[in-house]
């Protein structure tokens, strides 16, 4: 509260003009919900991020600003409401992140951003690939490929690994391995830019491009042994909670493919053990993404010859429990 209060004095000290203590307070501020948000479960940082998206809009739409000034604002009101979109659709408001999405695109074009505009891009093709509508993920995810072609940061990469995904969820073998391999190029061309350099959800490592690689081939239903061994390694990047990268979805996403890839070789005993920590998880932690990702698993073990066993019946029925009445639960709501 007392920081909140500093905070308050400085914005509203700067009166018409913008001054010299907002926009760094500010900048520090959405630095930090951009590290915490694939970190923390959304409940922690939500009224954070509502807070500090509200101030920098009443900023932009109360003060002066130099050139440079108004440019740095309209990046500041793009990431935040790009993080408030990814935050509905953690929800599974699909409305709202859409309408969100719609925001920060509005933002990105102010700002003349080209890796975020690229970057929304991808947001909207997320929302529409956890909403099951694969064709129009793709179509969010190539048309920001198509923009980002120039571009050398991260995000490029990114939307090509959307794509892959996108792609396989639709059978379509060949698009989705032509997007995985020109990601692996496009790899090798990355040279990190100011996205990049703020992290969380803005950056995608190679932890993260071999998890939506294996995601991809999964869907595919391909499951073997260098699928298997890869699906591993992306489990094994994910596992340790110091690093950068570090990301509790990615690191249960990265499970539920995993359990996906030794299903398609029969692995039943596997796929359970692969997915019990992400069956363990606490409510607060449960979005939408893990639980569709984990819905995933008991459809494949639905339609699995070995259905009918033990195993597999007992895990059914603990994925078919597993989701709570709203994904990612706010303080105040009950699961």
């Amino acid at each position: 509260m007392a920081v909140r209060r500093a905070r308050k004095y400085l914005l509203d000290n700067d009166q018409l003009r913008v001054g010299d203590a907002s926009l760094p307070l500010l900048q520090d501020e959405v630095a930090r919900l951009v590290r915490d948000y694939p970190r923390r479960p959304l409940g922690e940082i939500w009224e954070d991020l509502l807070n500090t998206h509200d101030e920098v809009l009443h900023l932009i739409d109360t003060r002066r600003f130099t050139p440079s000034q108004l440019r740095d604002t309209n990046v500041m009101a793009a990431v935040l409401s790009f993080l408030v979109a990814k935050a509905f659709n953690d929800l599974e408001d699909r409305d709202q992140a859409r309408t969100m999405s719609l925001v920060a695109a509005a933002f990105a074009k102010d700002a003349e951003h080209p890796g975020l505009i690229a970057m929304v891009n991808g947001l909207q093709s997320l929302i529409e690939y956890w909403a099951d509508r694969p064709t129009d993920a793709f179509f969010y995810a190539k048309k920001g490929a198509d923009s980002a072609t120039y571009l050398r940061g991260t995000v490029a990469p990114w939307l090509l690994g959307l794509q892959a995904r996108a792609a396989a969820r639709m059978g379509d073998e060949e698009n989705a391995l032509q997007a995985i391999a020109q990601a692996v190029e496009l790899r090798e061309r990355v040279v990190p830019d100011d996205l990049d350099e703020l992290g969380g959800l803005l950056t995608y490592s190679h932890a993260k491009q071999l998890y939506y690689t294996v995601e991809a081939e999964a869907l595919l239903g391909h499951g073997n042994e260098a699928l298997t061994r890869q699906a591993e390694e992306a489990v094994l990047k994910f596992s340790d909670e110091e690093a950068p990268d570090w990301a509790f979805g990615d690191l249960a996403g990265a499970r539920c493919n995993l359990s996906l890839v030794r299903l398609h070789n029969g692995d039943v005993e596997g796929a359970t053990e692969a997915i019990r920590p992400v069956l363990d998880l606490s409510t607060p932690f449960r979005n939408n993404g893990i639980v569709v990702s984990t819905l995933r698993v008991r459809d494949v073990l639905l339609h699995s010859p070995a259905r009918t066993a033990v195993a597999a019946r007992s895990l059914q029925e603990e994925i078919a429990a597993f989701p709570p009445q709203r994904p990612a639960l706010l303080p105040g709501r009950s699961g």
